[in-house]
């Protein structure tokens, strides 16, 4: 019987308000990946503005170090997938279109799904 990817989901859920702790969801997934674990990342809550264009860019962990995109494009070419929770969009506003998001972004989510992924994966983690 051949070994098997553990699967790994990693709730993201810090974003702007909370820079200082945005970089380590995404350098824990990196780690994971290079250790042939099957990761995605999933945004939600606040952590869902780190999708839009212009924010993860501007944004540091620490002072002088680099912006969180960094570690976003990281686990991106580390094989990690990158899904954000679809939230609904503001009053009289179209939803936000995939195209319109960072490319690291790769795919949607509805709670429901999220709640499926929760069940299936080996390991759950939220940061």
């Amino acid at each position: 019987m051949a070994n098997t990817a553990q699967r790994v989901l990693i709730l993201v859920v810090s974003g702007p308000n909370t820079p200082a702790r945005c970089a380590a969801p995404f350098h824990i997934a990196t780690l994971l990946a290079c250790l042939d674990a099957d990761v995605t990342l999933y945004l939600t809550g606040e952590a869902t503005d780190l999708a839009l264009p212009g924010v993860a860019e501007a944004l540091y962990a620490e002072p002088g170090g680099v912006p969180v995109i960094h570690f976003m494009r990281q686990a991106k070419q580390a094989g990690v997938e990158l899904c954000l929770c679809r939230k609904p969009p503001a009053p009289k506003q179209p939803p936000i279109a995939l195209d319109a998001l960072i490319e690291e972004v790769s795919d949607y989510g509805s709670g429901g799904e999220l709640a499926a992924m929760i069940l299936e994966y080996d390991k759950v983690l939220s940061l």
